[in-house]
């Protein structure tokens, strides 16, 4: 976390930096280094859930503070960040979700994980798509970009409680296509793993791959839908 702060703020991407905190124990989100890192706000969650919690919270503050698009990306090094300025200017252009990909001309995926890879190919991305009805390349990546418009719409309705860990991050993927009111698109993100050692994760492999697998398919089957604001 500490170096990823220290690289945004050498980089100077202009753009206001946000933390949304679960609760880290590892020294990286000292005050004094973040203020001297540019960082504009510290965000912690205190509640229940994990990353969808924590999302809720971030994205929250920032349309009480009247952003009009919020990037969002991993804070566990694995993404490369210079992709953010590529993430602004498609909020710029009009798009409302566009996701980070490894998988189209221009992206990167270095060291994936064999049996996330396969996972992503021959689960993930299939169901994500055909419930999105528009192909999706790279549907685990959480290198983001949200329009506010996106945010606010009442059938989309991200603020619930319901959401509490990776139900967030489909459920947007998901109805930013399916309504054809939003602007979706992809743009190439490079993503990399160490070569060896430990993967810098907190998915464990059973359990927690057990329980993105029913976030999945619930999130697939519309269990997430507003089913009765608006229609389509």
């Amino acid at each position: 976390m500490r170096a990823q702060v220290a690289e945004m703020h050498s980089l100077n991407f202009q753009i206001d930096v946000l933390i949304a905190d679960g609760g880290s124990t590892d020294g990286s989100l000292d005050l004094e280094f973040l203020r001297a890192n540019g960082v504009r706000t510290l965000l912690t969650k205190t509640g229940a859930g994990g990353l969808s919690a924590q999302m809720r919270v971030a994205l929250a503050y920032a349309l009480d503070e009247g952003y009009e698009g919020v990037i969002v990306v991993d804070g566990n090094g694995k993404d490369d960040i210079s992709a953010i300025p590529d993430f602004a200017r498609r909020l710029d252009e009009g798009y409302d979700h566009v996701q980070g990909s490894r998988f189209i001309p221009g992206g990167r995926a270095i060291n994936t994980p064999r049996s996330r890879l396969v996972g992503l190919r021959f689960i993930h991305a299939p169901l994500m798509s055909i419930a999105a009805r528009r192909w999706q390349t790279d549907t685990t990546n959480g290198f983001r970009a949200y329009s506010s418009r996106l945010l606010l719409d009442p059938q989309v309705s991200p603020f619930r409680d319901i959401f509490r860990t990776y139900e967030l991050h489909y459920h947007l993927a998901i109805e930013s296509s399916r309504l054809h009111r939003f602007r979706t698109t992809e743009t190439p993100v490079t993503r990399a793993y160490p070569a060896s050692g430990k993967t810098p994760t907190k998915i464990s492999p059973i359990r927690g791959n057990s329980h993105v697998l029913a976030v999945l398919f619930r999130a697939v089957t519309g269990r997430y839908r507003l089913r009765d604001i608006g229609h389509d």
